[in-house]
């Protein structure tokens, strides 16, 4: 094999030793990088990163499913080898390799709320207008952002990556790794406040976004929000050379004129900086029009057409776990089940229940709410998960069943005539809420990741009757 680069290789050995400052142990050409044997593909390289089990146990699995070399700390004669000290910082490396030879346009996503869904919808627009790459699932952490960089293909023209974070500090170094020309929060909501504590404290671990933008790059923030004014100025401290806030407030440079929407779709106009575009969105709920007012005015900044951007918002599809909505059959007819069980706090809880209130069940079914609790909401936990009754109230939903030790204080302030079951567990009100499903029920299923709100969308995926 030849260590000669071309456009369909990702990475030959030489480049990817000195991009990690790594010995080589043979030439190579790798299509592709993987950290996780399960999705390794013949022909990638396998990166040995030493997390919750060391990579380096798996050098036998990657080879034999088809690896062109490893990244590893220590050699290996079981195929060719990239040598380095630390395998997260040889990612790392390749990273800033692969952003450094690219001329793609790079747009970083945060936010509390709807980061994901803004992430994928913007790849979709980008996809229309050119070579893509965006990150894959939520992988916005230590390791998920610079495998992301690593794998962007040479011909890339525009990228979108997430970021994510825990705790102050974590989007920092993230952002300077893909040095973003376009850096976008989409909402500050409370998640995160058992370690940040203040919701202005969520905003500033946010704006670090803006800390890794190129110069005189764009901040996009959400106008409408309380903390855009403590956005901007983080943004404006960082150097950002734009400040593009979005909302539907008359200051907006990207500007919401209208949005209607129903359970599954919506329709709006916008202003993005002085270009009027109509849009449409395959998703329900009112929070959807601010949506695709930030993708657009960030497909306006990558140099994407904004009437072309609209036209291809129109194709983009909710995920599963983020929104997306099946049928499966019971005894006796067929359930809706709206599958939003990949994660949650207060703020994406109520759009949800908000987007459930405005579908109709059929053949006299019921607007039903499966919840799993929200997690590291600190000492207001009780508050959150107790406020989120008022939601449940204002949409009619017939019947909420609720899990884990968090919910206690929703199902206290639930009417009687509103509680379906309490269990400790996901597979505990799984089993219960399968027993009492009946035809045309309509089961919005959401819940924090950890609370694995996911085994009752398995459950109901089984077709029974």
């Amino acid at each position: 094999m030849t260590d000669t680069a071309s456009l369909d290789a990702l990475w030959t050995s030489a480049e990817a030793a000195a991009a990690t400052g790594g010995r080589m142990l043979g030439r190579w050409t790798a299509a592709g990088v993987a950290i996780d044997t399960r999705e390794l593909v013949k022909g990638d390289l396998f990166v040995a990163l030493k997390d919750k089990r060391d990579g380096h146990d798996f050098i036998a699995d990657a080879f034999a499913k088809g690896a062109a070399a490893v990244l590893v700390e220590k050699p290996t004669d079981l195929g060719p080898a990239l040598v380095v000290e630390d395998t997260l910082e040889g990612l790392r490396g390749l990273a800033r390799a692969s952003r450094d030879r690219s001329s793609a346009h790079r747009v970083a996503v945060t936010g509390s709320v709807g980061k994901t869904s803004v992430k994928e919808a913007l790849a979709g627009v980008f996809r229309r207008a050119g070579a893509t790459h965006a990150s894959a699932r939520s992988f916005n952490n230590h390791w998920g952002v610079p495998l992301s960089l690593a794998r962007m293909p040479r011909t890339t023209e525009r990228a979108v990556f997430e970021l994510g974070m825990n705790h102050a500090g974590e989007i920092r170094p993230l952002s300077a790794l893909v040095k973003p020309s376009v850096a976008i929060v989409t909402k500050i909501a409370p998640a995160h406040l058992e370690s940040l504590g203040t919701l202005e404290a969520i905003a500033d671990a946010k704006a670090e976004i803006f800390e890794g933008l190129e110069e005189w790059g764009a901040a996009v923030i959400p106008g409408d929000d309380p903390h855009a004014a403590r956005l901007a100025e983080r943004a404006g401290a960082a150097g950002a050379g734009w400040l593009v806030r979005f909302g539907a407030d008359v200051q907006a440079e990207a500007r919401l004129l209208s949005y209607d929407s129903d359970a599954e779709r919506g329709e709006g106009r916008a202003d993005i900086l002085g270009r009027v575009v109509h849009f449409r969105v395959n998703a329900g709920g009112d929070h959807w029009g601010l949506n695709a007012v930030a993708v657009l005015a960030a497909a306006y900044l990558a140099d994407a057409p904004v009437e072309l951007a609209a036209e291809a918002l129109a194709d983009f599809e909710l995920s599963d776990g983020r929104g997306a909505a099946f049928t499966t059959p019971i005894d006796g007819g067929d359930i809706v089940v709206i599958d939003d069980a990949y994660n949650a706090n207060p703020a994406s809880m109520a759009a949800a229940i908000e987007s459930l209130g405005r579908r109709t069940p059929k053949n006299g079914g019921r607007r039903i709410a499966a919840l799993g609790e929200m997690k590291e909401l600190g000492e207001t936990s009780a508050e959150l998960h107790r406020g989120l009754a008022f939601e449940l109230e204002a949409a009619k939903i017939d019947q909420v069943y609720l899990s884990g030790p968090g919910m206690a204080a929703l199902w206290d302030a639930l009417p009687d005539s509103r509680r379906g079951s309490y269990a400790d567990s996901a597979d505990d009100l799984a089993a219960t809420l399968e027993a009492d499903l009946k035809p045309g029920d309509i089961v919005l299923v959401k819940g924090s990741n950890a609370s694995r709100m996911t085994r009752v969308v398995e459950s109901l995926k089984r077709p029974r009757g």
